[in-house]
C-alpha cells in the first residue's frame, strides 16, 4: 500500500486573502482623507493584526486607536472612524455619540465600516436614533482569514449560537460569499458535497452566486477539485471529547486565538507572558502539532540534542567559518532553540495539569461512553464530578456526551443530573439546560417509548423497585440510540488487538487514544472513496438526511486540482478534526483545506449556550 502511496499536492497561496482584505480596508479609509482615529469592536482586534498591523494603518492616516467597550467615547478627533461586526449595542454606541456631539454643537465626521457585511438592522437604528445622515457607512468584506498554511477560518464564533440555538440565519450568507471569492480565485471547483440543512442552504445561495458569474471563470487552471460541507450538529460528539494531540491541547488549557497562544509565566520560566503565533513557520511546532501527546516530550528531546550537536560544530572551525555560521546559521538556530524552549514549558505545563487522577479517570469515561460500555459507571463518575464543583463547563461536557451517545437520557438520569448539577453550580443554569435541549446536545427520553410487552409483563411479577430497574433494563435496550447505530455502520471504534499503536497509527482514531474515529472525518473519508453518499443511505436516514453531492462545473478536470479538497466546517472545527483529516491526506494522497466559521472545542462550545449571571 505504501509504495502505491501518491505524494500530496502544493496548497494554493492563500496570502492573497490577506492582501485583498488589506487593500480593501486601506481603500475604505481612504475615503475619509486626512487624520483619523480608529474605534475597533475587541472581537475585530486580533484579526485586524494579522491583517494590517499598526504601522500599515498609521501610514494611511489612522492617529489613534481605540477598542470600543461599553464606557463613554472621549476623543478630540475631527474626523472618527468605526470598525465594527453588524451588531446593534455598537451602532447605539455610535449614536449616542453623535447625538452628544450635536447638543454640545461639536462638528465631526463619522465613518462606520461594518464587517464583513453591513445588516438591514443597523440602517434601521441609525435611522431611529436620528443620525442616518450624519455618518457615512461600508462594508468591509473581510471574510477570510488564513491562519496557516491549509486553515482559512472566518472568525464568526457567534455562527454556533446564532445558527444552532436560536436559528437565525443572519449569518449564513456570508459563507457562500466566502465560498464564492474562494472559487473566483482558486476555481472552477468541480464538485461540491456535504450535509446538513444549514449546508443546504449554502449550497443553493451559492448555486445562484453561480449561475449568474457561469461566463466568468474560464481558461483559467484549478487549484481546488471538491469542496465538503458539514453542518456542526451532525456531528457534535467530536468536539464533546477531550483533545490529545498537541495542537488540540494547547487550544484547550491555554487557548488558541486567531492563530496565537499567550503563553504564561508558567511556560516562559520568566515573570513575562509571551505571545507566540502557531503555524507551518514555527518548525518545532510544525513537527508535533499532529502528534499524539505521548509522542512529544521523545520528539522534543531529540531536537534538543540535533540543536546542541548544531551548536557544537562551531569547535574548531576557523574565522571564515565562524563568520560564515554566525551569518548564516546562528539567527536560525537561536530561533529554534527559543521556540523549542517554550514548546517544552508547554508541555511540561499540560503534563501537570493532565497527568492528574481526574483527567484519566474523565478519559477513561469518556472511551467507555464512546463504546457504550460501563454507562451506569460512568454516570456515576459524572455526579462525582457535578457534587465535588470541579468544572462547570466540564460537567456540561460528560453531561451532554452521556446524552448523545445515549440518544438522550431515562427521566429518572435527567431529572437526577439536572438537579444535582443546578444545586452545584447555580439555578441559572436552567437556562443553559433549556438551551442544551434546544440543540439537542442534552435531551431527555419521551417516557413511555420505551415501554414494551415484554416489560409490562415481567414488571407485574415482581417488586415495584425491582420494575424500576428492569425499566432502566429495557429503556437503555429499546433505545439503541443513533449513535451507536451510525459508529457501528461507520466502524468509528476501532477493533485492535492488543494495545493501540499511537507511534505508527493506522488510522484517524488516534487523535482520541484509539479510542473512536472523528464521525465528520469518517463521513468525509466514505464519501471521497464512494465519489458520493451512495452506499451510505442507512448513515444519512440516521443523521436526518439533508446530504447532497452535486457537479458544479465540469472544467476542471485538472488532476492535481481534484486531490485539493476544501473541507468546510459551518458551526465550527476542532483541532482534532484538523489533524485526523491531515493524517488522512497523507495515507490517501489527498490535500485538505480547512475552511471554519471559528476555530471550537469543548469549552467554546458550552460557553456559547451557557446563561450565567449578568
Amino acid at each position: 500500500m505504501a509504495s502505491e502511496r501518491l505524494d500530496p499536492p502544493n496548497l494554493p497561496d492563500f496570502t492573497i486573502l490577506k492582501r485583498l482584505a488589506r487593500d480593501q480596508l486601506i481603500y475604505l479609509l481612504e475615503q475619509l482623507p486626512g487624520k483619523k482615529d480608529l474605534f475597533i469592536e475587541p472581537e475585530l482586534m486580533s484579526p485586524l493584526d494579522r491583517i494590517a498591523n499598526v504601522s500599515i494603518l498609521k501610514q494611511h492616516d489612522v492617529d489613534k486607536l481605540y477598542k470600543i467597550d461599553n464606557k463613554p467615547i472621549y476623543t478630540n478627533a475631527d474626523q472618527l472612524c468605526f470598525l465594527i461586526r453588524p451588531r446593534i449595542k455598537h451602532v447605539k454606541n455610535i449614536a449616542n455619540l453623535v447625538n452628544k456631539d450635536k447638543k454640545s454643537k461639536i462638528s465631526r465626521k463619522y465613518k462606520i465600516i461594518f464587517s464583513p457585511q453591513k445588516f438591514h438592522t443597523c440602517d434601521m437604528i441609525l435611522e431611529q436614533e436620528g443620525i442616518y445622515g450624519d455618518v457615512t457607512t461600508d462594508e468591509w468584506s473581510f471574510y477570510l482569514l488564513p491562519l496557516d498554511d491549509d486553515i482559512i477560518s472566518m472568525e464568526l464564533p457567534e455562527f454556533f449560537r446564532d445558527y444552532f440555538l436560536e436559528g437565525d440565519q443572519r449569518w449564513i450568507a456570508t459563507v457562500p460569499r466566502a465560498l464564492n471569492l474562494l472559487n473566483s480565485i482558486f476555481g472552477p471547483i468541480s464538485k461540491i458535497y456535504g450535509i446538513g440543512r444549514c449546508s443546504k442552504m449554502v449550497l443553493d445561495i451559492w448555486q445562484a452566486y453561480l449561475d449568474q458569474e457561469e461566463s466568468d471563470r474560464k481558461d483559467r487552471k484549478p487549484e481546488i477539485g471538491h469542496v465538503f460541507m458539514i453542518d456542526r450538529d451532525v456531528d457534535y460528539v467530536t468536539p464533546l471529547c477531550s483533545q490529545v494531540v498537541y495542537e488540540g491541547l494547547v487550544d484547550d488549557i491555554f487557548r488558541i486565538k486567531c492563530g496565537s497562544v499567550e503563553f504564561g509565566p508558567e511556560v516562559t520560566s520568566s515573570d513575562k507572558s509571551i505571545k507566540v503565533l502557531l503555524n507551518s513557520q514555527d518548525k518545532v511546532f510544525g513537527e508535533i502539532r499532529n502528534e499524539h501527546f505521548s509522542n512529544i516530550f521523545s520528539f522534543l528531546s531529540q531536537k534538543a540534542r540535533n540543536l546542541q550537536s548544531q551548536y557544537d560544530k562551531r569547535q574548531g572551525m576557523d574565522i571564515k567559518q565562524m563568520k560564515s555560521f554566525v551569518s548564516q546559521e546562528l539567527k536560525g538556530l537561536k530561533q529554534e532553540h527559543r521556540l523549542l524552549s517554550l514548546h517544552i514549558g508547554a508541555c511540561e505545563s499540560i503534563m501537570k495539569r493532565k497527568t492528574k487522577q481526574d483527567f484519566q479517570e474523565l478519559l477513561k469515561t469518556e472511551h467507555s461512553l464512546l463504546e457504550g460500555f460501563d454507562i451506569r459507571e460512568s454516570i456515576g463518575v459524572i455526579e462525582e464530578h457535578i457534587n465535588r464543583q470541579i468544572s462547570p463547563i466540564d460537567s456540561l461536557r460528560l453531561l451532554c456526551l452521556l446524552s448523545i451517545t445515549e440518544n438522550g437520557l431515562i427521566p429518572k438520569d435527567y431529572k437526577s443530573l439536572k438537579t444535582q448539577y443546578l444545586q452545584s453550580y447555580g439555578p441559572e443554569h436552567l437556562l443553559t439546560f433549556s438551551n442544551l435541549k434546544r440543540t439537542g446536545l442534552l435531551t431527555e427520553q419521551v417516557p413511555g417509548e420505551t415501554l414494551t410487552a415484554v416489560e409490562s409483563r415481567v414488571s407485574k411479577l415482581v417488586t415495584d423497585k425491582a420494575a424500576g430497574k428492569i425499566t432502566d433494563a429495557f429503556s437503555s435496550l429499546a433505545k439503541k440510540g443513533h449513535f451507536r447505530g451510525i459508529s457501528k455502520r461507520l466502524g468509528l471504534i476501532p477493533r485492535v488487538d492488543g494495545e493501540y499503536d499511537l507511534k505508527t497509527p493506522k488510522d484517524m482514531a488516534y487523535v482520541y487514544s484509539g479510542a473512536y474515529i472523528p464521525l465528520s472525518c469518517k463521513l468525509i473519508e466514505q464519501v471521497l472513496t464512494r465519489k458520493g453518499w451512495t452506499g451510505l443511505e442507512e448513515v444519512t436516514r440516521l443523521l436526518n438526511g439533508n446530504e447532497f453531492a452535486e457537479q458544479i462545473s465540469d472544467r476542471n478536470s485538472y488532476s492535481e486540482s481534484q486531490r485539493i479538497i476544501l473541507a468546510v466546517f459551518l458551526g465550527g472545527c476542532t483541532f482534532s478534526e484538523i489533524s485526523a483529516l491531515r493524517f488522512l491526506g497523507k495515507e490517501t494522497g489527498y490535500r485538505f483545506v480547512f475552511l471554519t466559521t471559528s476555530i471550537t472545542n469543548a469549552a467554546r462550545m458550552m460557553e456559547s449556550l451557557t446563561e450565567t449571571k449578568s
